[in-house]
């Protein structure tokens, strides 16, 4: 029978290795399924979807005996924090992170296969709830922020699973916790931690940009120049200072100004690795058109102008925001041509409204600069 040493010896030092068992997660479910009643679920599927498969693994995994559980750190170089703003790609999805933790399953279950047992590797999969199960078998503890952290990397660490029938002895659950510390919560640009170890899934801001469907007026702002993902709970967690301090700066983000002029195609093999609904280009444009509103200049109104003649509905809404955003008397002018050419009363009403906001004066932040500007010049 195969043990923890064996099992930690082929993945890299830094990779922390646990074992827990099939037992259900009774907690995880009433959690899961008061969330969904609340309106916290932010109407996404994941396990939310299946509470009751998500929370007993025996459901999905009958034949087996244990779960082999990893945390595998992700920060690279150019990972480090930056001087000022946030990132428009969140770390993680910052290229395929994923890969490391594939590679260090892959070598865990052929120690089990050798040994002449079934492992099955489960990543990022609705079968199982990876946080509870992570906790559960000793490599990582529960986060005010709803993520699970480790000593020296904090919650810079992605959770992979082996599930086998080899009987594996569990090993301890981690004895420690956040102590008195609540900096992820006022760190989070829109309020989504509503109290330790709670989460408003419509209010966060990575799940917004995952969702389907027109970002909500009231969040786009908070959205500044994100294309995909956010991390400033992350960033602000003190447990992950350590790891963060060990990478450099360097890589240049990809812009909003570089999605809107690339076709789906090269959007969608750019970024495999990312969740988008029904892998429909079309929601990353919608975020990338949000971003250039909020960190756009009359340079870009040409992009926009463009995209409020685009044959997607979608697409027109956000563009309108975007326009009314950056302001302007040439942002005026190309919402009024559109506004005589729209039919869509859901797109019609989003151009009067940023041309009502426009032309009234009001003013928006600048997410880079923090400083505001107004909009009286429009006309």
């Amino acid at each position: 029978m195969p043990t923890l040493s064996d099992l930690q010896s082929v993945v890299d030092s830094g990779v922390r290795v646990g074992v827990t068992d099939l037992a259900p997660f009774p907690q995880e479910r009433e959690r899961i399924v008061r969330s969904v009643a609340n309106g916290l679920s932010g109407g996404l599927g994941f396990t939310y979807a299946s509470p009751e498969i998500a929370s007993r693994p025996l459901s999905s995994f009958p034949w087996a005996a244990s779960i082999v559980v990893i945390a595998v750190p992700y920060l690279i170089d150019g990972d480090a924090r930056l001087e000022y703003g946030h990132r428009s790609v969140a770390r993680f999805a910052d290229g395929d992170r994923y890969a490391g933790v594939r590679a260090a399953l892959s070598a865990i279950g052929e120690v089990l296969q050798g040994e002449g047992f079934r492992a099955d590797i489960v990543v990022d999969d609705d079968r199982l709830i990876y946080r509870a199960v992570a906790v559960r078998a000793g490599v990582a503890w529960n986060g005010k922020s709803t993520m699970v952290l480790t000593p020296g990397q904090g919650p810079w660490i992605l959770i992979g699973s082996v599930v086998t029938d080899a009987t594996l002895d569990p090993t301890p659950v981690m004895v420690r916790g956040c102590g008195t510390c609540t900096a992820c919560i006022p760190a989070c640009p829109t309020g989504a931690i509503v109290e330790p170890g709670v989460l408003d899934a419509s209010l966060c801001l990575a799940a917004v940009l995952q969702r389907p469907g027109p970002i909500p007026v009231t969040l786009r702002e908070a959205v500044g120049s994100r294309l995909y993902g956010c991390d400033e709970c992350l960033t602000a967690c003190p447990p992950g200072d350590q790891a963060l301090l060990r990478v450099e700066q360097g890589r240049r983000p990809i812009t909003a100004r570089e999605i809107l002029g690339m076709s789906d195609g090269e959007i969608d093999a750019m970024f495999l690795h990312w969740y988008v609904p029904k892998r429909n280009m079309r929601f990353v444009r919608r975020n990338a058109l949000v971003a250039l509103g909020n960190c756009g200049t009359d340079a870009d109104l040409g992009i926009i102008a463009g995209y409020l003649g685009h044959p997607d509905a979608l697409l027109r809404q956000h563009a309108a925001w975007a326009a009314g955003s950056i302001g302007g008397g040439s942002a005026v002018q190309i919402l009024r041509f559109a506004r005589r050419h729209e039919s869509d009363p859901h797109v019609a009403a989003e151009i009067s409204e940023a041309l009502a906001l426009t032309s009234s004066g009001e003013v928006y932040a600048e997410p880079e600069s923090g400083q505001r500007r107004g909009r009286s010049e429009a006309e």
